[in-house]
Protein backbone atom coordinates (compact mmCIF):
# COMPACT_ATOMS: atom_id res chain seq x y z
CA UNK A 1 0.00 0.00 0.00
CA UNK A 2 1.17 3.51 -1.41
CA UNK A 3 0.92 6.03 1.80
CA UNK A 4 -0.32 9.70 0.27
CA UNK A 5 -1.53 12.94 2.22
CA UNK A 6 -5.03 11.95 0.63
CA UNK A 7 -5.39 8.66 2.81
CA UNK A 8 -4.01 10.94 5.89
CA UNK A 9 -6.67 13.67 4.82
CA UNK A 10 -9.44 11.22 4.95
CA UNK A 11 -9.39 10.79 8.68
CA UNK A 12 -9.01 14.26 10.78
CA UNK A 13 -6.97 14.27 13.77
CA UNK A 14 -9.05 16.54 15.82
CA UNK A 15 -12.66 15.60 15.26
CA UNK A 16 -11.33 12.39 15.47
CA UNK A 17 -9.84 12.63 18.90
CA UNK A 18 -12.61 14.70 20.16
CA UNK A 19 -15.08 11.52 19.24
CA UNK A 20 -12.79 9.32 20.93
CA UNK A 21 -12.72 11.33 24.12
CA UNK A 22 -16.74 11.19 24.32
CA UNK A 23 -16.46 7.09 23.98
CA UNK A 24 -18.03 7.60 20.43
CA UNK A 25 -16.76 6.07 17.18
CA UNK A 26 -13.95 8.41 15.66
CA UNK A 27 -15.39 7.04 12.26
CA UNK A 28 -18.86 7.86 12.66
CA UNK A 29 -18.82 9.77 16.21
CA UNK A 30 -22.47 7.91 16.82
CA UNK A 31 -21.80 4.37 17.79
CA UNK A 32 -20.31 4.31 21.47
CA UNK A 33 -16.52 2.99 21.35
CA UNK A 34 -16.38 1.52 24.34
CA UNK A 35 -18.50 -1.86 25.59
CA UNK A 36 -19.01 -1.05 29.15
CA UNK A 37 -16.41 0.89 31.13
CA UNK A 38 -12.83 0.45 29.61
CA UNK A 39 -13.64 -2.85 26.85
CA UNK A 40 -13.62 -1.67 23.24
CA UNK A 41 -16.27 -3.18 21.24
CA UNK A 42 -15.24 -5.56 18.20
CA UNK A 43 -17.00 -2.83 15.88
CA UNK A 44 -19.64 0.12 15.62
CA UNK A 45 -23.24 -0.40 15.94
CA UNK A 46 -23.80 2.00 13.60
CA UNK A 47 -20.97 2.15 10.71
CA UNK A 48 -19.52 -0.99 11.40
CA UNK A 49 -15.76 -0.02 11.46
CA UNK A 50 -13.62 -2.67 12.62
CA UNK A 51 -12.06 -1.90 16.19
CA UNK A 52 -10.69 -4.93 16.72
CA UNK A 53 -6.69 -4.64 15.54
CA UNK A 54 -7.16 -0.82 18.00
CA UNK A 55 -5.32 -1.58 21.20
CA UNK A 56 -4.67 0.81 23.90
CA UNK A 57 -2.70 -1.01 25.86
CA UNK A 58 -0.76 0.99 29.27
CA UNK A 59 -0.83 4.39 27.64
CA UNK A 60 -4.08 5.69 28.99
CA UNK A 61 -3.34 4.46 32.43
CA UNK A 62 -0.17 5.88 31.90
CA UNK A 63 -1.50 9.32 30.93
CA UNK A 64 -4.13 9.21 33.55
CA UNK A 65 -1.52 9.18 36.22
CA UNK A 66 0.30 12.01 34.44
CA UNK A 67 -2.42 14.29 34.28
CA UNK A 68 -3.92 13.28 37.80
CA UNK A 69 -0.48 13.60 39.35
CA UNK A 70 0.11 17.38 37.94
CA UNK A 71 -3.24 18.34 38.77
CA UNK A 72 -3.26 17.15 42.32
CA UNK A 73 0.42 17.64 43.78
CA UNK A 74 0.23 21.66 43.21
CA UNK A 75 -3.23 21.15 44.86
CA UNK A 76 -2.17 19.76 47.20
CA UNK A 77 0.96 21.98 48.42
CA UNK A 78 -1.25 25.31 47.90
CA UNK A 79 -3.75 23.53 50.42
CA UNK A 80 -1.13 22.42 52.62
CA UNK A 81 0.22 25.85 52.69
CA UNK A 82 -2.73 28.12 53.01
CA UNK A 83 -5.10 26.85 54.55
CA UNK A 84 -2.98 23.90 57.50
CA UNK A 85 -5.75 21.62 57.56
CA UNK A 86 -5.75 18.44 59.76
CA UNK A 87 -3.30 15.50 58.06
CA UNK A 88 -6.29 12.83 58.31
CA UNK A 89 -8.96 15.21 56.46
CA UNK A 90 -6.30 16.26 53.85
CA UNK A 91 -5.35 12.83 53.21
CA UNK A 92 -9.13 11.80 52.84
CA UNK A 93 -10.15 14.65 50.65
CA UNK A 94 -7.06 13.78 48.53
CA UNK A 95 -7.40 10.65 48.48
CA UNK A 96 -11.00 10.34 47.24
CA UNK A 97 -10.38 13.67 44.53
CA UNK A 98 -7.21 11.67 43.17
CA UNK A 99 -9.61 8.36 42.39
CA UNK A 100 -13.07 10.34 41.15
CA UNK A 101 -10.24 11.66 38.57
CA UNK A 102 -8.56 8.88 37.98
CA UNK A 103 -12.04 6.45 37.09
CA UNK A 104 -13.19 9.89 35.13
CA UNK A 105 -10.39 10.30 33.15
CA UNK A 106 -9.41 6.92 32.22
CA UNK A 107 -12.00 6.05 29.46
CA UNK A 108 -11.68 9.05 28.23
CA UNK A 109 -8.04 8.49 27.56
CA UNK A 110 -8.49 5.11 26.50
CA UNK A 111 -11.22 6.55 23.93
CA UNK A 112 -8.68 9.23 22.57
CA UNK A 113 -5.90 7.01 22.64
CA UNK A 114 -7.60 4.44 19.94
CA UNK A 115 -9.10 7.35 18.04
CA UNK A 116 -5.86 9.07 17.83
CA UNK A 117 -4.53 5.25 16.43
CA UNK A 118 -7.05 4.95 14.38
CA UNK A 119 -7.03 8.29 12.55
CA UNK A 120 -2.80 7.43 11.59
CA UNK A 121 -3.77 4.40 10.66
CA UNK A 122 -1.61 2.80 13.23
CA UNK A 123 -3.80 -0.16 14.40
CA UNK A 124 -2.31 -0.50 17.78
CA UNK A 125 0.81 0.01 19.23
Amino acid sequence: MIYTMEAEADRPLGPSLLRGWRSKCPNCGSGPLLKGYLQVRKTCSVCREDFTPQKADDGPAYLTILIVGHIMAPLLHMVFVTLHPEPLIMFTIFAVGCVALSLYLLPRLKGAVIAFQWARRMHGF
